[in-house]
């Protein structure tokens, strides 16, 4: 059975590299070997499956259906092995994440940094940048977003709830006095922020039942530091996460309102690509993340 393995895996390799010479650089194995290895696989199973000249290497018909499926096969095996020592073995290696930048700073580093001090096998990429990032393109192992999941293409895991709060100074409410429902908002000024997905249409909860507001007002910014900046500065009512709010209306700079009308806010998530085989050392960094959170919790 070895042996098979090995032969099929010559194939898949010799493909994979576009030719012997490539795929014995690229596996320390023999150009001789390999190419005995792909004979022998095409004499056992009685059919030709590379077309080779000293130019070109090419896959019959009969190569490109058992390519498909040898390949298959190979990375099922392969994320079989990879579970396995994952569950024995300590976690080691680099992992990159991705996480929105105000949130990494003031929220997500200690957490980071706690998980690598557990783990000194461990380095970890942290990139703190406010725009969508394509987890497969840039090579993201893991990122962190403050939303609901939009793209089926990535598997998701809660980290921890968020909350956010409606917020203006007290300046601004003296002048323009405290809404008593979301629709009171409309006439009022408020700071958007287009980080978030429906930033001009506030979504609240009146008599039990979700509504929409549309709301207007003198400042668009993207990022919610800018937006808590231009609450601070009376420009308008501004909807911020608790984390960064929370420190502002204690000492009496900001005034919350509505909070008994709005709706669930989103939830911190791990995002990462649809793979059959999560790396174990990306799996022990959420798993740490949901812990952390369950002890210090996101205010």
């Amino acid at each position: 059975m070895s042996q098979d393995l090995g032969r099929i895996r010559a194939f898949v390799q010799v493909f994979d590299a576009g030719g012997f010479s490539a795929a014995a650089r690229q596996h320390g194995k023999s150009k001789a070997l390999l190419s005995k290895y792909v004979t022998d696989l095409e004499d056992y199973l009685g059919v030709r499956l590379m077309n080779r000249t000293t130019r070109k290497l090419g896959l019959t018909e009969a190569g490109e259906a058992y390519y498909r499926e040898a390949s298959a096969l190979l990375q099922q095996l392969d994320d079989l092995d990879a579970t396995i020592s994952d569950q024995t073995a300590e976690p080691r290696g680099l992992i990159r994440v991705s996480a929105p930048r105000n949130f990494g700073e003031t929220t997500l580093a200690p957490a980071i940094f706690a998980f690598i001090a557990r783990n000194p096998l461990i380095s970890v990429d942290l990139r703190l940048e406010d725009r969508y990032v394509d987890l497969v393109e840039e090579g993201i192992d893991v990122a962190l977003r403050i939303t609901t999941l939009s793209d089926s293409s990535l598997i998701a895991r809660k980290i921890s709830d968020m909350r956010h709060a409606i917020c203006a100074s007290p300046e601004l409410i003296a002048r323009v006095g405290t809404p008593q429902s979301g629709e009171a908002l409309r006439n009022m000024p408020c700071v958007l922020d287009t980080n978030m997905s429906s930033h001009s249409s506030w979504r609240f909860i009146e008599n039990g039942q979700p509504i929409s507001v549309q709301v207007s007002g003198p400042a668009r910014v993207n990022s919610p530091v800018a937006s808590l900046q231009a609450a601070l500065a009376g420009l308008g009512f501004a909807v911020l996460p608790t984390y960064l709010a929370d420190p502002h209306i204690a000492a009496g700079r900001l005034v919350r309102v509505l909070e008994d009308r709005m709706p669930e806010g989103p939830s911190l998530t791990a995002v990462y690509p649809h793979r059959r085989h999560l790396a174990g050392k990306v799996r022990a960094l959420i798993d740490h993340l949901v812990g952390w959170f369950e002890t210090n919790p996101i205010r």
